[in-house]
């Protein structure tokens, strides 16, 4: 499975099949952290709106998982002198946000509140699918920017149109839209296109055909999602 996400394979019947599963973690990690720094600079200028919007410098980044592209995404806002300031309860070691430069925050309520903009790299899972919701929206700074280069489930579409009538939510921008958000005031859709470059495609294809082949000649199973 070229890039990290594998939602899509259907990793029961794999198993079952005992068909291993590899991904290729890391490999489009930078096109995907440029296109939401892309995306940013746009919502900051409200769409390149003549005379309306305003500079990233100075405002916060906060970043719900700091993985592969979350971490892209925080370096490079810090290079736009943006403060950066992330959650991830899977990263103990508070030297890896330190040696960036990076706040660590203790809650996702503490992150949220602090988001001028908020850039989401969390999996869909059963647990984080709808979370970002009335509740948790009704936390957040009055004009909130939000960045989706995560998964279309993780936001209630719902609750998020109700936010982005009031206000609460200035715009939000996703690489995985869904129908219900698609020609809507302050929703920027992107198809998902967050890793399709060449070099991107590049990486995952050469880290894909380095792992069957080091399966296939020497037994070994790096990467794998399922076994």
């Amino acid at each position: 499975r070229a890039g990290a996400g594998f939602d899509n394979v259907d990793l029961a019947a794999a198993t079952a099949h005992k068909v291993v599963v590899m991904n290729t973690p890391g490999q489009n990690s930078n096109a995907v952290a440029e296109l939401a720094l892309g995306m940013m600079v746009y919502m900051a200028r409200n769409q390149f709106n003549p005379g309306t919007g305003c500079e990233l410098q100075g405002k916060t980044l906060a970043i719900h998982a700091y993985g592969n592209v979350g971490r892209l995404v925080g370096l490079k806002g810090k290079a736009l002198g943006m403060n950066v300031v992330a959650y991830d309860p899977f990263i103990t070691d508070d030297a890896v946000f330190e040696r960036d430069g990076v706040k660590k925050m203790n809650s996702v309520a503490e992150l949220y509140a602090a988001a001028d903009y908020l850039s989401l790299h969390i999996p869909a899972t059963a647990d984080t699918k709808g979370s970002i919701n009335e509740n948790t929206i009704s936390k957040m700074k009055d004009g909130v920017r939000i960045l989706n280069f995560a998964r279309g489930e993780l936001v209630n579409s719902k609750d998020l149109l109700k936010a982005l009538e009031s206000g609460k939510v200035s715009s939000y921008v996703t690489d995985f839209p869904t129908d219900d958000v698609l020609d809507v005031d302050g929703v920027i859709a992107i198809p998902h296109l967050g890793a399709s470059t060449p070099e991107s495609e590049d990486n995952c294809a050469n880290m894909a055909a380095k792992e069957l082949i080091d399966y296939i000649e020497n037994g070994n199973i790096v990467n794998s999602v399922n076994l």
